[in-house]
């Protein structure tokens, strides 16, 4: 399978759908949804509830096999070092908590859509294969 600029573009896409479906600042997200009822949830809003954990899964799955235990933890230490940065600038004020979430959720879904992409990003820069890898040969 050949991997682009679009391919990582359709993972990074699907990350954000699956991160701000489940919770954005906005308040039009799953945990808004069921939020003030919750045990009690509705047949609809328990089906999405599944169809998300279904995302998260294979999405937390694929990141943490393709990047490893401390590829995991060097992706965040280096994406929360970013955050760090952009508050230090002045690029982003902790007092305003919309957009600190916003920074955050879209660092999030950055680092589940590299998850996604690891293996074929490794492929390309370093010609070596994953086991995964070797029955699309």
């Amino acid at each position: 399978m050949n991997f682009s600029f679009s391919s990582f573009g359709m993972r990074f896409l699907f990350s954000v759908i699956l991160v701000f479906a489940t919770y954005n600042p906005e308040g039009y997200s799953y945990f808004d949804w069921v939020k003030n009822i919750f045990p009690s949830v509705t047949i609809e809003q328990a089906f999405v509830g599944v169809v998300l954990i279904i995302g998260w899964v294979i999405y937390l799955r694929a990141t943490l096999r393709s990047l490893g235990f401390i590829g995991l933890i060097l992706a965040f230490a280096f994406f929360g070092l970013l955050i760090g940065m952009l508050f230090k600038w002045g690029w982003v004020s902790l007092d305003a908590s919309k957009m600190v979430a916003y920074v955050v959720e879209v660092l999030l879904a950055v680092i589940l859509a590299v998850g996604m992409s690891w293996s074929h990003l490794r492929r390309r820069m370093s010609g070596q294969m994953d086991m995964d890898d070797v029955d699309d040969q």
